[in-house]
């Protein structure tokens, strides 16, 4: 009996320490995750609204992690640049960053990571629901982020039509988006291959 209570000690420790040390592993992931988007964010062609790799991290966090984790790293992210740390496009951050004309793409960010853990929890990991997911999920994050646009823009500088603030904000980067999705679901596929997550 007491080689059994011994041996069954042990295994719950050993259990417990496995545990642990998942979640310890998931948090570094989240982190990794958050600190890539900051980095992608950095990287950009100044416009209107900044080519950047933004999206690409987005895609990939959601891709890598799973919806639930992924959407939790893209909160860090805009929550780290919330409180005044450089991690937006530009090397900006704070409110005035968040709540200017292009913040409504950074907190769209939110919205296209929840589309793909909505569909996660529905359809599970399937490659069709996926990739459905992360394309509605970048059309909640144009929309929201085009609204926000078009209501800051015309109480800075007047009255804008919904095509110009698309021609503007949008139209230039679909196919440039689309490309980013195809590479973060590529290179997300294989490191999650690589590290033996299910």
């Amino acid at each position: 009996m007491d080689v059994q209570g011994k041996s069954s000690s042990v295994a719950d420790k050993s259990v417990a320490k496995k545990k642990i040390g998942f979640k310890t592993l998931d948090i570094v992931y989240i982190a990794v995750c958050a600190a890539l988007m900051a980095v992608c964010s950095w990287i950009q062609i100044p416009t209107v609204v900044p080519f950047t790799l933004q999206t690409f991290a987005v895609f990939f966090a959601v891709y890598f992690l799973g919806g639930k984790k992924g959407t939790l790293a893209v909160f860090i992210y805009i929550l780290l640049g919330m409180v005044g740390l450089p991690v937006f496009a530009g090397f900006k951050g704070g409110f005035g960053a968040l709540f200017g004309m292009t913040g409504g793409y950074i907190m769209g960010f939110i919205l296209q990571a929840a589309v793909f853990w909505l569909f996660e929890v529905f359809f599970g990991r399937k490659l069709w629901s996926e990739m459905v997911s992360m394309v509605l999920g970048l059309v909640a994050c144009y929309a929201f982020g085009t609204v926000w646009f078009m209501l800051v823009y015309s109480g800075k500088n007047g009255p804008i039509s919904l095509m110009s603030a698309l021609g503007m904000c949008v139209f230039p980067f679909v196919l440039i988006d689309v490309a980013k999705m195809l590479v973060a679901v590529t290179l997300g596929k294989t490191l999650r291959k690589a590290f033996h997550m299910q």
